[in-house]
């Protein structure tokens, strides 16, 4: 199957199939004491931050949904230009469609309608491993969507429910070495959905990338989606992962890079809780899709109804900032 087929199939599943995990993120185990006396303009409520040394208007990132297929133009474009509008940070499918077939590059190109956001490019360890990419390679990849920075994507249990999937990852972690110092840009290393571990965390940090993000389990299960595209036996996988919030946790505990919670946060309240436990951006995917494939206003009614759950749940902890909403959500 060639890798711009299978990105289509990716989008069509996604949008027709239920392919999330059953059990969930884990945040169920965390709330916020309510605040009755709350003494905050719920207007003066300040959500700015800080990450990788450009400011957000909100600590909100679109995770990669897509690249790599006609149908991904359109969904990019919506994306970025929901995101330049709420100033907040964006990242792409996995361009190893375009390096394979340099006639794709369009289905990642965003600066026209978003020239000021932080846009992360993406490649995955299992393609620097198989195909030998290059700092070199990689960077010309990346300088020409522009991007600000590289996420390499570790997906060990979705390469084995793919066919064809890459089950030799010896040598992985030095690979990732060999692209962090041999590209200008930060590097931010993620998870697909199956989550990162503290051990891992500290393995990552030691060989210096600059920000990890958990991608933790309950949210879009790509061992569930590859699997159904591929008719591969993995049912037994279908909920294999570190649920967001310990996986969170883990990494908090292990690094001091910045630390990106995604993986299944739905709503501004489980975004306020990876936040208040020391997440520096919480980031979502699959729930921009469907709009995305609507239109940027779309998107952006989005984003906007869960920057309001956010704010709303501040205002009700008594937080007028995210300083202050830091270690308010409690495990219970």
């Amino acid at each position: 199957m060639s890798t711009e087929k299978r990105k289509g199939d990716h989008i069509r599943v996604c949008l027709e199939e239920d392919v999330e995990f059953f059990r969930g993120n884990g945040f169920d185990e965390f709330s916020f004491t309510h605040n009755a006396l709350p003494e905050v303009d719920w207007n003066e409520i300040d959500i700015s931050t800080r990450f990788l040394g450009r400011k957000f208007s909100a600590p909100i990132f679109i995770g990669a949904v897509t690249g790599g297929t006609t149908e991904s133009v359109e969904i990019n474009k919506n994306l970025a230009k929901a995101a330049q509008e709420l100033g907040i940070g964006m990242g792409l499918g996995s361009q190893r469609a375009m390096i394979e077939s340099p006639s794709l590059a369009k289905t990642f190109k965003v600066r026209d309608v978003a020239p000021d956001i932080f846009l992360v490019g993406n490649i995955g360890a299992s393609q620097i491993l198989k195909y030998g990419y290059t700092p070199e390679k990689i960077s010309r990849a990346l300088e020409e969507i522009g991007a600000n920075a590289l996420a390499i994507h570790l997906n060990p249990a979705q390469e084995l429910a793919q066919k064809g999937g890459n089950r030799d990852w010896k040598g992985a972690l030095e690979s990732i070495e060999k692209i962090k110092s041999g590209i200008k840009l930060p590097v931010i290393v993620k998870e697909v959905g199956n989550g990162i571990s503290g051990d891992v965390a500290k393995k990552l940090a030691g060989v210096g990338v600059d920000a990890i993000d958990v991608a933790g389990s309950g949210g879009t299960n790509w061992v569930k989606v590859d699997s159904i595209i591929a008719k591969t036996p993995y049912e037994a996988f279908y909920e294999w992962g570190i649920p967001t919030a310990v996986a969170l946790e883990q990494c908090l505990a292990s690094v001091k890079i910045p630390i990106i919670a995604s993986g299944g946060i739905r709503n501004g309240i489980d975004a306020a809780k990876a936040l208040s436990m020391g997440a520096s951006l919480a980031g979502m995917s699959l729930p921009l899709l469907r709009p995305a494939c609507d239109s940027a206003g779309a998107v952006k009614a989005a984003l906007e109804k869960f920057i309001n759950e956010l704010k709303t749940t501040m205002f009700l902890t008594s937080s007028k900032n995210l300083s202050e909403l830091r270690r308010k959500a409690i495990k219970i």
